[in-house]
């Protein structure tokens, strides 16, 4: 039986997914396999090649996909997030630490299978910061990739460590064996910012505040917000970061210098985020009532990060800024989400 060559998403019902799906169908060259517990929208079901249901925690589902397909490149997306992975850190560990580690395993032999390295695209988080103080954090400014990589949850802890993982299984993996092994996997890391899309329902993320505030907005409800009005943190309009992503993706290895990378875009804090919203939406009512909780943990978090490494080594470039990710494509694309409705 000849394996066919395709590309492989996991986790790929999610926000990124999406995206990652509609862009890559557009390359008639192109074949895409996903991988998820959840089954893909109706319209993304025939953008894709076939769709494996189950988890990346099932080693049989791996060997099957191992043996009927040639896998060049993979978006390893699957991950338990945030806010959930503090209610169940074990289960965020199984997910988030095993399941990479199958990945990168399933990499490993898929590259020596075929004889070429497997690009390992790895979506990883400001969430691995963790800085000491909020005196600190205004101080620091942008933060560059290997300053105070000291993360305060568990998911920020679950994706420091794959990001060492991956480094490893490119250029040290089973070091002490006859025969050279590494450099089957070649791992590059991508340290997301906030990400606020316009095309899907925020879902309680530490990050959230930001898309539940249009959100609730254009639906005409009124929203408090969980964090204090001089909270600041990088954000990016999702089509950045699926840019990101393929662009990353495309790029000749020996340009790297790095395998993990800080993208930003714009870093606004809370209270101009509500002023924007505001001049949007004027009948709008939000205010604030601080979760103590989750304001600690976005206290930790950058108030923005140096992206100097991604711009340089492979061109990062978004194409939104702050006036226009809410202008052109959060604001009126949310506004005739409920329009519709």
């Amino acid at each position: 039986m000849i394996r066919r060559p395709v590309v492989l998403i996991t986790g790929a019902s999610g926000e990124i997914g999406h995206g990652l799906i509609t862009r890559l169908s557009k390359d008639p060259d192109i074949a895409v396999i996903t991988l998820d517990l959840r089954p893909l929208p109706p319209p993304l079901t025939p953008l894709v090649q076939q769709q494996f249901l189950g988890s990346i925690l099932d080693a049989q589902m791996l060997d099957r996909i191992l043996a009927e397909y040639e896998v060049d490149l993979i978006f390893h997306l699957a991950a338990l997030l945030s806010t959930r992975s503090e209610f169940a850190p074990v289960t965020a560990h199984r997910v988030n630490v095993e399941g990479t580690l199958n990945m990168l395993d399933f990499a490993q032999k898929q590259g020596e299978s075929h004889g070429r390295p497997v690009r390992f695209l790895y979506p990883s988080s400001i969430a691995i910061y963790g800085l000491p103080s909020l005196e600190e954090k205004m101080r620091a400014g942008k933060v560059k990739e290997n300053e105070y990589t000291t993360p305060t949850t568990m998911y920020g802890c679950n994706k420091l460590y794959c990001e060492h993982l991956g480094r490893y299984y490119g250029n040290f993996y089973k070091q002490l064996a006859a025969e050279t092994l590494s450099g089957k996997v070649d791992c590059r890391c991508i340290r997301f910012p906030g990400l606020i899309s316009a095309e899907t329902i925020p879902s309680g993320g530490t990050s959230d505040f930001a898309p539940e505030m249009i959100h609730s907005a254009a639906k005409g409800e009124p929203y408090a917000c969980f964090v204090r009005p001089d909270t600041r943190i990088p954000f990016m309009a999702m089509p950045d970061g699926i840019d990101a992503l393929l662009k990353l993706a495309r790029v000749s290895r020996e340009r790297l210098t790095q395998t993990v990378y800080n993208i930003g875009a714009f870093a606004p804090s809370a209270e101009e985020i509500q002023k924007v919203t505001l001049r949007a939406f004027p009948q709008a009512t939000i205010t604030t009532k601080v979760d103590v909780k989750r304001q600690a943990i976005l206290d930790h978090w950058p108030a923005d990060v140096d992206d100097g490494a991604a711009r340089r080594d492979w061109g990062h470039e978004p194409h939104y800024d702050f006036d226009r990710a809410f202008q052109d494509y959060l604001i009126p694309t949310i506004r005739q989400l409920y329009a519709r409705r």
